[in-house]
């Protein structure tokens, strides 16, 4: 995966996400979502600037006391503690 960072201020930060799908950028920006201090999350695969599909460019915006890289930081964990208790529900049930 390769990261690229687009645009960054103290409450926003836009990047560019290498080889990414729908499937993980919904799983990360629902995350990120969830975690606190971010008030917005999205992103797009096909900005107007590119005249067509591109890698997948997720904007976070943050409250005024939640500075944006640290708020993706916590979202991206938030994703790897939701797959360890997916996969530990899924032992668990087999």
């Amino acid at each position: 995966m390769e990261l690229r960072v687009i645009e960054k201020e103290p409450t926003m930060i836009s990047i560019e996400i290498a080889g990414e799908s729908h499937t993980f950028m919904n799983v990360l920006k629902g995350a990120l979502l969830e975690t606190e201090g971010i008030t917005a999350a999205t992103y797009d695969v096909n900005p107007e600037q590119s005249g067509g599909q591109t890698d997948p460019v997720l904007t976070i915006k943050t409250d005024e006391q939640t500075d944006a890289l640290d708020a993706l930081e916590a979202g991206a964990e938030r994703v790897i503690e939701k797959s360890n208790d997916f996969t530990d529900a899924f032992e668990a049930a087999a």
